[in-house]
């Protein structure tokens, strides 16, 4: 049995989550499982997704990125000509989803062995990455053209 959850109190209040609703709203969705595939993560930045695209050849699949989301699809071009006994190499069309966490980039893809390797890398700008920042004594005021920042004959304070 699902329960739907209602986050529309939480995304009135939480601004630039709406991915993240949407994913908690969709994570009891059945998902497809064709084809099967593998996330490694190589090291603290860097990941590698390997889809089993048997008897796809790399002109017939194609790896679109766009907004923190990967797809993956795939669809036969050729005519199967011949008679077969069995048919058991699924050679559907197939379209699959992945989301990207923010700062993740393709960095490329290659086909070998029925196996398509997509390598992924987090690349966080210098502006969002964590700085140390000093502490330090009391700052020297400043002067503005000439004026004081101490209190003047009239013992009204000058602001700087």
């Amino acid at each position: 049995m699902r329960t739907n959850y209602d986050f529309a109190p939480l995304r009135r209040s939480a601004i630039g989550f709406d991915r993240l609703f949407d994913l908690l709203e969709n994570a009891g969705q059945a998902a497809e499982n064709y084809p099967p595939f593998d996330l490694e993560k190589l090291d603290e930045d860097s990941y590698r997704i390997t889809v089993a695209v048997a008897g796809f050849r790399s002109d017939e699949i194609e790896i679109t990125a766009q907004q923190n989301q990967l797809l993956v699809s795939g669809r036969r071009s050729g005519n199967d000509e011949g008679q077969y006994i069995h048919r058991g190499i699924a050679t559907r069309a197939f379209e699959r989803r992945f989301a990207l966490g923010d700062y993740v980039q393709v960095r490329g893809a290659d086909l070998r062995d029925g196996l398509l390797s997509i390598e992924l890398v987090r690349e966080i700008p210098e502006a969002m990455k964590p700085r140390k920042v000093a502490i330090g004594g009391a700052q020297p005021q400043t002067t503005i053209e000439g004026q004081s920042s101490e209190n003047d004959n009239h013992g009204d304070v000058r602001a700087a």
